[in-house]
């Protein structure tokens, strides 16, 4: 095993395994000092034990590199390994639904607040075997996020073209994670929304509005043609001190998103699990598409789907409802459609 992959594999399992950042940092700033080392330099150094001389290098990374070059699998990736084959959910659950998705329709990188390259973000999602995937950085109201001004949305764009050409067949589609704003509008340009391939449109501010205004607001950001997903719906937080759901009309809301064919998202991060069972039942009642996503910050983050689909499947959610199931022709021609209709009726 190469020391760079074992490095990177261990940072990958820590992160699904939900260990401290500063823990996943440690690997992950090894596998960049090793993979910018001159060729014969680290078989070098590791003879000589000079490896921890290297800023970014410690003990336990370095004990990992020694593994891996002596040919064998370090033994601290073999422990994780043995961790990692116990199921994130119970039973198997969300494994039948899990096999059928093509695709995570929100993921972050390290151009808003995630903590991992674009490149990365998106070879991680390759690698689960995924044939697509949706980068949605944050916006610009999102300040603590570092959310994507106008002028850095078009950057990344292009950025995100130049590794599409070398990564066919797999896609990395281009969207956004866009604050819907007090009065239900979406806090990006129009005409940068419509270069997008797909758009997330989440509350993060003034979660505790009223129930009747909060109602309003996500009616009209969802009946925007230029939605497709609504994130994390009640916006609220299940681990640690926790957060109150937000408080709407679930059935007006969800009505509004069946009518304008923006998926429900089922949100599969352990602290949000959002929607609660009882509104994912009412969102399958109304007959909304959904979108079972990891909202990952980490490319370890990806393998958390299984968890969102446990859900699914526990509130009998239909595997032909859920938009990760499509194909990329089909899932482009729905998010497509709606923006057709913005052209025949500006």
């Amino acid at each position: 095993m190469e020391a760079v992959e074992a490095l990177e594999r261990i940072a990958f399992l820590l992160e699904r395994g939900r260990a401290p950042t500063y823990r996943v940092r440690a690997f992950r700033t090894a596998a960049a000092v090793v993979r910018g080392l001159v060729p014969g330099e680290l078989a070098e150094r590791t003879a000589k034990g000079s490896l921890e001389t290297l800023k970014g290098i410690g003990p336990k990374t370095a004990g990992v590199i020694g593994e891996a070059l002596a040919g064998g699998v370090p033994a601290y990736l073999e422990r994780l390994e043995g961790e990692a084959r116990a199921p994130l959910v119970e039973g198997g659950a969300g494994s039948e639904l899990r096999a059928l998705l093509k695709g995570d329709c929100h993921l972050h990188s390290d151009w808003s607040d995630g903590g991992s390259p674009v490149a990365a973000m998106g070879r991680a999602a390759r690698d689960l075997g995924h044939d697509w995937a949706v980068l949605t950085d944050h916006s610009p109201r999102l300040t603590v996020a570092h959310g994507l001004s106008p002028e850095r949305l078009a950057e990344q764009l292009d950025l995100v073209a130049e590794l599409n050409a070398q990564w066919a067949p797999f896609r990395l589609l281009t969207g956004i994670e866009c604050d819907i704003l007090d009065d239900g509008g979406l806090d990006q340009e129009p005409e940068l929304l419509d270069r997008l391939d797909l758009v997330v449109v989440s509350v993060h501010s003034k979660l505790r509005m009223d129930a009747a205004a909060m109602t309003r607001r996500m009616v009209a950001a969802v009946s925007n043609p230029r939605a497709d997903v609504l994130g994390h719906c009640t916006g609220r937080l299940v681990t640690g001190r926790g957060r109150a759901e937000s408080q709407f009309d679930a059935e007006a809301v969800f009505a509004a998103c069946a009518r304008a064919g923006t998926a429900v998202e089922i949100n599969s991060r352990p602290e949000r699990l959002d929607p609660p069972r009882r509104l994912l039942r009412r969102a399958v009642a109304a007959g909304a598409l959904f979108a079972v996503d990891t909202d990952a910050h980490a490319p370890g983050q990806l393998d958390w789907q299984v968890i969102g689909c446990a859900r699914a499947e526990e509130c009998g959610v239909p595997a032909e409802r859920v938009v990760n199931t499509w194909d990329v022709e089909k899932l482009l021609a729905w998010t497509g459609a709606s923006r057709a209709r913005l052209r025949e009726d500006p």
